[in-house]
């Protein structure tokens, strides 16, 4: 029987006929709440979904640019996508070859995101709430006081930096540091190096956070060119991915950015 109604995060209607029994998620983080959330239901995923680590199912090529012939033979009953992270070309020759896809938007917020997951998880694929996702509203519930202001770059050559909208911002607000970029009109925009060091030099930011992903900066990969300045380095799962990290994460991140913590290269 065809469920009637269902509709992406986009408005894209979803012909599923009953509940979803083979799924390729193309989206990291989804993989890894799909997963927890309802182990055995995955008959794919994306080469960079790594979590959870035992995860043990047929891989289609990469986020960005899957093998979609890959992910049609695996005969899924739905492919999970997100606006963001999967090119609309793919999503469209999914759909056209009678693929149903549920494709997630790009989250502003905490709680953005995990609405976004719940509908997916409830309505999507038909399970119950998991206890996950309820502790992790309640981890993320509360704001505390800023106490700096942080340039977030997520890649270099050129620098990418996190501007307005984000998840990932918001999950820095929450933590009371605030983002230099906020009010960018770009979500991720393309500064130069002078102008972030310029930032940190006149007092506008006074931090440079780091994650480890999509640009996998270390101590001796970034911090360098923000000579003088407190860097501190990050698990970019823990800032990015809306899943089952989400519950441990805040004690993490908070641990990373405590004053004290931050390395400063000469």
């Amino acid at each position: 029987m065809w469920r009637e109604g269902l509709e992406d995060d986009l408005g894209e209607p979803v012909p599923l006929r009953g509940e979803p029994a083979r799924v390729v998620s193309l989206v990291p983080s989804l993989t890894e709440a799909v997963a927890v959330s309802a182990p055995g239901l995955l008959a794919g995923a994306t080469d960079y979904c790594t979590h959870p680590s035992t995860l043990d199912v047929p891989r289609v090529g990469g986020s960005k640019y899957p093998t979609v012939d890959a992910v049609l033979d695996l005969d899924p009953d739905l492919v999970i996508a997100n606006s963001e992270e999967n090119r609309p070309e793919d999503v469209e020759a999914l759909r056209a070859n009678g693929i149903p896809v549920w494709v997630t938007a790009a989250p502003a917020s905490v709680p953005n995101g995990l609405a976004s997951v719940r509908r997916l998880l409830t309505q999507g694929l038909g399970l119950d709430e998991p206890g996950w996702l309820v502790a992790a509203e309640e981890s993320w519930r509360d704001t505390e006081p800023i106490w700096a202001t942080a340039i977030v770059p997520v890649w270099r050559r050129p620098w990418v930096v996190v501007g307005r909208d984000t998840f990932a911002g918001d999950v820095l607000a929450r933590l009371g540091v605030a983002n230099a970029y906020a009010e960018h009109e770009d979500r991720y925009p393309r500064p130069r190096l002078d102008e972030l060091n310029a930032l940190l030099h006149n007092g506008s930011a006074n931090l440079v956070v780091l994650p480890d992903e999509p640009y996998e900066f270390t101590g001796e990969d970034g911090p360098e060119a923000f000579a003088g300045s407190p860097c501190a380095l990050v698990n970019g799962r823990l800032l990015t991915w809306y899943g089952p990290s989400l519950v441990d994460a805040r004690a993490e991140l908070a641990a990373a950015l405590r004053p004290g913590s931050p390395v400063v290269a000469q």
